[in-house]
């Protein structure tokens, strides 16, 4: 709160459930956003993440006021369709979107693919609404580029959910510790709740062997600083903020060729793009530059290059405010 009020806003309290699907608490959630809106009035509210984006457009919608959301991803929740539960919830999820995006002035995605599939689920009918950003942007002020360590440390931050491509990244640490002894392992982030989360358990036997697990961390700069290389394997996203912050301070990526990761890295320039799911071929592009200093330096560089030209964020800042028509207000 009070970080927010030194940047000029005025925050408010409201009740959210995360993960909980319970209607009363939503609907709650919506009463009170619409309360909010209607005594404030402003020009535009801005949604970001599902329940804001659904339930925040239908307030607005009460209130009269107009509204923009911002899709980060096609998460869990909207991804999955394993089991009966699943799809009903999916198509409720889709539902709710269709109905809230028939509302909104704007919808901003953060990569083509999730548009597209957004669309294709019938999430979305007007494409003329659509607005791209690229990601959230990163601050480069905050996140400065720093020399790289002489070993070949790996790093991976992340909630701990299977969706990340955590098992992977455990698993090709694995492999990688066989071949090259001075290779070191990092990984930061919490256990989450829900079915997509990994058990203590697992940390554990990761831990016992061999990889360094730093918990959660509020601020993840001294962390990059130690390693060389960031690796984010997950299965999809909108854009990796981790990913944008590792350019920033000059580390080369390895990722996953998923929606919103493969936007982050120009294979083999800036670091490498593996297939979804596979250890196997990430456990090979970590061993490239793990055995590689030169390689690691190299690419290093040119990410942050990367970084600078298309996701610092007063850049994609700027462009939003154009897209959605607010840059000649301010």
């Amino acid at each position: 709160m009070e970080r927010l009020e030194g940047l000029g806003a005025k925050a408010h309290n409201i009740t959210l459930s995360r993960r909980q699907a319970n209607p009363f608490s939503d609907i709650r959630y919506c009463w009170q956003i619409f309360r909010i809106v209607k005594k404030n009035k402003p020009a535009l509210v801005l949604g970001y993440t599902i329940k804001p984006n659904i339930w925040g457009t239908f307030a607005t919608t009460l209130a009269r006021v107009n509204s923009a959301i911002i899709i980060t991803g096609l998460g869990y929740a909207f991804l999955d369709n394993k089991g009966f539960k699943n799809k009903i919830r999916q198509k409720i999820v889709q539902l709710l979107y269709r109905l809230a995006t028939n509302a909104n002035k704007f919808v901003i995605f953060q990569n083509i693919d999730d548009r597209d599939d957004f669309v294709a689920a019938g999430c979305l009918g007007n494409l003329d609404k659509v607005r791209i950003m690229n990601g959230s942007g990163v601050n480069m002020h905050h996140f400065t580029k720093v020399p790289l360590p002489d070993k070949p440390v790996f790093l991976m931050i992340a909630r701990l959910l299977v969706s990340k491509g955590v098992r992977e990244y455990a698993a090709a640490a694995q492999q990688v510790m066989k071949k090259n002894k001075d290779t070191v392992f990092l990984l930061a982030g919490y256990i989450d709740e829900g079915p997509d989360s990994i058990t203590s358990q697992e940390l554990e036997e990761w831990q016992a062997r061999g990889i360094n697990y730093l918990g959660p961390l509020d601020d993840i700069r001294n962390a990059m600083i130690k390693a060389s290389v960031y690796a984010l394997p997950s299965y999809r996203e909108g854009t990796p903020r981790t990913v944008l912050e590792a350019m920033a301070m000059g580390r080369p990526i390895i990722t996953s060729d998923a929606p919103g990761c493969r936007e982050t890295v120009i294979n083999n320039q800036t670091g490498f793009l593996v297939p979804v799911k596979n250890a196997d071929l990430l456990a090979d592009a970590m061993l490239l530059l793990a055995n590689n200093r030169a390689l690691r330096e190299e690419m290093g560089k040119a990410s942050f290059r990367y970084c600078s030209e298309r996701f610092d964020v007063q850049k994609v800042n700027s462009k939003l405010l154009d897209d959605i028509g607010l840059s000649a207000s301010l």
